[in-house]
Parts: C-alpha cells; structure tokens; sequence
C-alpha cells in the first residue's frame, strides 16, 4: 500500500476566490453569507447564501468554451488550476495516461436547467442549444478536467448529495494508495444558487433565513453555498522525489449508509464512518485533535453528529475540537466537503483552527468545544472531515500532518 500525501489544493468559493484567500477568512471568521443577487429572488422566502461575488467568466474562458461550462464547471476548472499549479505536477507519459480525475457533485449544472426551463416553459421557446446537454451533465467537470490537464487514467463523477466530495476523495485516495494511480485530481463544485435551486430547498423547510448558526440553541436551518474545491492527490515517494510541496497525508477513510431514513441522519451511521476511518488509518481516537463537522445549522443533524462524536471518542470527545465552516461560506452541498477539507489542512500544516462562527447560544445537547466565533491556535497531528449526506450516506476522511 502507497502513501498518499496532497501537494495542491484550490478553491473559489463565497470567501475567496483561491486557498490563500480562503483560508485568511477562515482566520478572520469571515462571514460569506449574504443577500442573493440572480433573476427572481424576490419570489423566494430564502433570500441569503454564500454566493461567489465578483467572479466574471467572461475573462477566464472564450466564448466557445462558455457555451460549454456551467457555472459549476466554471468552478471547478478554476480551483482545478490552482491546485495542479500549487502541485507543480506535469502530467505526460505514463503518468497522464495513469492518473485521473474524480469529482463529486449533488446537482451538476442547476443553472444550466433552470435557464432552459425557462427558455422552454416561461419564454415559449422551442428550441434549445445543441450543448445543452452536455452542458448540464453532472460529469461535465470532470470531463473538461481531464481535458484541460490531460488526465487520461480513470476519470468519473460521484453524486452523493452532501457527501458528494468525500466520496470522490475517497475514491481517488484509494486509487493511488492501491497503485492504480499514480496522482489523482479530485475534490467537488455546486452551483445551486439560482432561482430554481433554492426553490427547490425551500420545500424542505430546513432553510434559515438569517444565518447559519451550528450547534447554537438558537440555530434555524442550513444557509446554502456553491464553489469549488479541488486537490492533487500523489504517491509520497514521487512527491518526495520531484520536491513537492507537501500539505498533509491523508492516511484513511469509510463509508457507511443509515439504510434507515432518507433524510433524518443516524448517530450510529455517522459513528461507524468516524470509527471506520480511524480504524483504516491505523490511529486511536485520542490521536485526533480536530474534526471538520458537517454542522449543517439544523437540529438533527447537529445533535445527531455530537452525539455519533461522543461514542466514538468517549471521555476524549470533551478535549477535541469541533468545528463548522459551513457557518461562514454556507454549504455547498455535492462541493461542500471539499471546501471544508482546506480547514482541515490548515489546522494540520499551519496551527489554525478555523471557527464555528453565529454561535450564541450553548446548547446541552452539542456539548463539545465548537471552537465558538473566533480561531484557535492549537497544534494538531491528526484531522478528520465528516459528510453524512442525505439518503443516510456517510463518508469521513482521516488526515495527517506531515
């Protein structure tokens, strides 16, 4: 079994338009969370989200490949670049014909549908574009990815809903570590903040319209997100040998499924992920010193994952620390645990806990250090992010500092 170490991480998300700017606002406990700005939100009741501002395409790609990238491919080609940038790794000869590419995404391309739909049904058009199709493909990003980085190895889309990421990451992990790759690019993008995909959540009735608040008393919902996260995982001994700047190891993961309920979450589902993983990486619980939780703001799955922590962790649970990000950039559903794992890096390679920032209130039943409004400084060996999606399906990786 290979070692598997990340040597590049990008990211465009409602912080920040890289990783570097990302992770200074997780320092700060920026709040990316704002007032929606797309056609239409006057007729939602959710009106907020952590929407990527001042991001204009236009720039970034021709016009021949705008009629061909969603705003979630957009994305994910953006933070994509980053990351193989930061890696400095060239993919020619075997290694491009080996290595590849996996994306995770809940929605695919929403804008893409919700414009058409429009076209069709409320403009009375007849026709569509040609590309449609492709545009809105859920593997559409890992596709343009393979193509624009020349990754010809095993490339596909993984759609999970809010495990989406972690489950895409997990795959690529185990591709590398068992050899059938020698790197591996994969993370996870959503772009549902438009007027048909926040209508669509709304139904739900697990929405917040002011903020999102995990683990506080006085929590009211989820706040949705979208960007992208997107990472180069690589053999050590090649990182090593070409000089890479490594961040950290990942050295575990597992999946669970609820097969309970399709969307209230399961303590015991959630704690067969958490102990899987650490039972893969070979760690004990009292290794670890931070978890990125899902800490989505609503009350199930906040008392739900507290509660899977402190079985898992038992009398340690009380000296970990917990924390949520989608408090500052929202969630972003199929891309939200990849966004997440840079807090996770960024604890591991730089001391630095991101916070849980809204909390106002303690509540009895999530009595765990949520590292409450601000960041920590706190030396950390061992990390793990945790995504329990919708559909009771589970997916928690174990990280290590290098």
């Amino acid at each position: 079994m290979k070692r598997v170490v990340i040597t590049g991480a990008g990211t465009i998300n409602s912080l920040g338009h890289s990783v570097p700017d990302t992770l200074e606002a997780m320092r700060e406990g920026r709040c990316g969370i704002s007032e929606l700005e797309f056609r239409d939100v006057d007729r939602l009741s959710i009106k907020i989200g952590g929407q990527v501002r001042k991001f204009e395409a236009e720039g970034r790609f021709n016009r021949q490949q705008m009629t061909l990238y969603d705003r979630f491919t957009q994305f994910t080609l953006t933070a994509a670049k980053e990351a193989v940038d930061q890696s400095g790794i060239v993919f020619s000869g075997d290694t491009a014909a080996r290595s590849g590419v996996v994306l995770g995404t809940a929605g695919g391309g929403v804008s893409t549908w919700d414009d058409n739909y429009r076209s069709v049904y409320e403009d009375g058009k007849n026709r569509v574009h040609p590309f449609v199709v492709p545009k809105l493909m859920n593997n559409a990003a890992a596709s343009h990815v393979s193509m624009e980085h020349n990754l010809k190895g095993p490339s596909f889309t993984v759609s999970t809903a809010c495990a989406s990421s972690n489950h895409a990451m997990a795959q690529a992990f185990q591709m590398v570590r068992s050899g059938v790759a020698p790197a591996m690019v994969t993370g996870g993008s959503e772009s549902m903040l438009c007027f048909g995909g926040v209508k669509a959540w709304e139904g739900l009735r697990v929405m917040s319209k002011d903020a999102c608040r995990p683990f506080s008393a006085n929590r009211n919902g989820m706040v949705q997100g979208e960007g992208a996260g997107v990472f180069v995982f690589e053999e050590y001994e090649n990182a090593r040998a070409r000089g890479a700047d490594i961040l950290c190891e990942v050295v575990g993961f597992a999946m669970s499924s609820d097969a309970s309920d399709i969307v209230m979450p399961s303590k015991q589902g959630a704690a067969r992920a958490m102990a899987g993983a650490l039972s893969d990486a070979r760690l004990n619980a009292s290794d670890v010193g931070y978890i990125n939780a899902h800490g989505t703001g609503t009350a199930a799955n906040d008392k739900t994952e507290c509660a899977a922590v402190a079985d898992v962790f038992g009398p340690h649970a009380d000296d970990l620390m917990i924390s949520s990000t989608k408090s500052m950039h929202g969630h972003l559903i199929g891309g939200t645990g990849a966004v997440e794992l840079l807090a996770c890096i960024m604890a591991l390679r730089d001391g630095v806990i991101a916070p849980t920032i809204g909390y106002e209130e303690p509540d009895p039943e999530c009595a765990l250090d949520v590292v409450p409004n601000e960041a920590r400084e706190a030396r950390v060996d061992v990390a793990l992010s945790n995504a329990f999606a919708f559909g009771g399906l589970n997916a928690v990786l174990a990280l290590k500092r290098m």
